[in-house]
């Protein structure tokens, strides 16, 4: 068995960094997770985007806060959900605010081939996930189309309402250390959030996820 975002790249897995490679790599067949600490820039969009942001905050999708050398850890851990699907976790923590942290949780399957990214605490948002691997053996992960699920309500969400996530994540010689840089952006309104940061890993025997990093509800509907 391969990991959810080995299968997705197929031959082009062996052209990430190795250390790439191993932070990808996280799955049930690897029996390991991978938790990363460091430092991160979090910026917005112009004032009209914060109550976006902050109704994105009452599920853990988005992040209204704003800060320069802020605190932050992400967890993957691998993890079989209820529908018998391997599942990793992206939860990012930021310690935006003190006693007051901020969380973007994402839960990534592989659907039909390519990686699908529910967002949130309840899986209401399923986006696919383009990949490409970079000159550097960096990962390039880009949005693409998104749905909405909740209870009966089912619908593809129309992107002139949304935004399009470009994220850059690679390996650097240099520090020793990951780098990660993500964008949101949409067609019409431009710059609505980002992050860039740096962060190195260590790596934990793991063949489950804790239950504080699993959404609270499973979306079958993709």
């Amino acid at each position: 068995m391969t990991s959810v975002f080995e299968e997705a790249l197929g031959a082009d897995f062996r052209r990430l960094h190795p250390m790439m490679q191993r932070r990808f790599g996280v799955g049930l067949d690897a029996a390991e997770a991978c938790v990363g600490r460091g430092r991160m820039t979090i910026r917005r969009g112009p004032w009209w985007t914060v109550p976006f942001l902050q109704i994105g905050r009452l599920r853990n999708i988005l992040v209204p806060d704003l800060g320069t050398d802020v605190p932050f850890m992400i967890e993957n851990y691998p993890y079989r959900d209820a529908l018998g699907r391997e599942t990793v976790t992206f939860v990012r923590t930021y310690a935006t605010r003190p006693g007051r942290p901020a969380r973007f949780d994402a839960t990534m399957v592989l659907s039909e081939g390519r990686v699908l990214d529910y967002l949130g605490t309840h899986q209401h948002l399923a986006v696919d996930l383009d990949l490409r691997v970079d000159e550097r053996g960096g990962l390039v992960l880009t949005s693409a189309a998104q749905r909405f699920h909740e209870g009966p309500i089912s619908f593809r969400f129309p992107m002139l309402f949304s935004g399009r996530a470009a994220l850059r994540e690679w390996w650097s010689e240099d520090d020793g250390a990951f780098h990660v840089d993500l964008e949101v952006r949409n067609r019409v309104f431009g710059f609505l959030f980002g992050y860039r940061g740096t962060f190195t890993c260590e790596w934990v025997p793991a063949t489950d996820a804790p239950e504080r990093l699993k959404p609270r509800r499973t979306e079958a509907r993709t």
